[in-house]
């Protein structure tokens, strides 16, 4: 699908790349990344750079720019022509008593206390590298940079905060920023169902897309994404002033998917 430039004026950046260093997703590659530092970003020009496979944390805006490997591949799920698979039905169904709230991204020790709970549970699961989040940090990735825009999905049971959903609502539809919950809670699939509740508010908001950020064939931490279909796919990072080209994500020749 073909869309148009970005006319508008761009606020001021400061650009800049980071040095190379070990990538998360493929053993053996080395991830350098692009950068925009961004005081007072618009929401249009927030939603044109994630348009073009763009993420933001806090003031930052970020894309690969790696030598010799182009794997990380933007997708997003076509809201309107979604259809849920059973399994997701039943995560619907198990947090019927699940409390959430909508709000401007905010910092309590509840927040400090659960992200760092849920990443050494995944440290010791899926050997994910970790040291605890610091409040200042915290607030430069999460609640600084998120003007109207960015949103915080509070998931609370029993008076208990179990789920936090950062996003930003784009012009043309939802950028999944990131999402951590309690593991004490593994039969409420609120990684799963974190997504259904968002395509529901795309549907509310009459939003046609919700951008998932990157997708790496034969990783591990991106294997939930092809499950929401159906989904888009984008090729590389097109500039500001080029048109983007959203194509249809073929999930016939994955083969790892069930």
């Amino acid at each position: 699908m073909n869309d148009k430039v970005f006319t508008d004026t761009a606020p001021s950046s400061t650009d800049f790349c980071m040095l190379d260093y070990e990538c998360a997703y493929l053993p053996g590659k080395n991830v350098r990344m692009n950068y925009k530092h961004i005081e007072e970003a618009t929401q249009a020009y927030n939603s044109a750079l994630i348009h073009r496979g763009w993420r933001r944390f806090g003031c930052y805006y970020f894309h690969p720019i790696c030598n010799g490997c182009t794997e990380c591949k933007s997708v997003r799920i076509d809201v309107n022509n979604f259809t849920l698979r059973k399994s997701q039905k039943k995560a619907i169904k198990r947090n019927k008593e699940t409390q959430i709230i909508i709000q401007k991204p905010t910092l309590s020790q509840a927040h400090i206390e659960l992200y760092n709970k849920y990443h050494a549970f995944k440290h010791k699961k899926d050997k994910w590298s970790h040291r605890n989040i610091s409040p200042r940090e915290y607030k430069e990735n999460f609640v600084e940079g998120a003007h109207e825009f960015g949103k915080e999905v509070l998931y609370v049971k029993d008076d208990k905060l179990i789920g936090v959903d950062l996003i930003d609502i784009l012009d043309d539809g939802i950028s999944s920023i990131y999402f951590y919950y309690d593991p004490d809670f593994p039969e409420l699939s609120l990684g799963t169902y974190s997504l259904l509740y968002q395509v529901e508010l795309a549907k509310v908001l009459e939003l046609p897309w919700i951008y998932l950020g990157y997708w790496v064939d034969g990783c591990k931490a991106f294997a939930y994404k092809p499950n929401f279909q159906p989904l888009e796919i984008l090729d590389g990072f097109p500039h500001l002033r080029e048109i983007t080209r959203w194509e249809n994500f073929n999930t016939l020749n994955l083969q790892h998917l069930k």
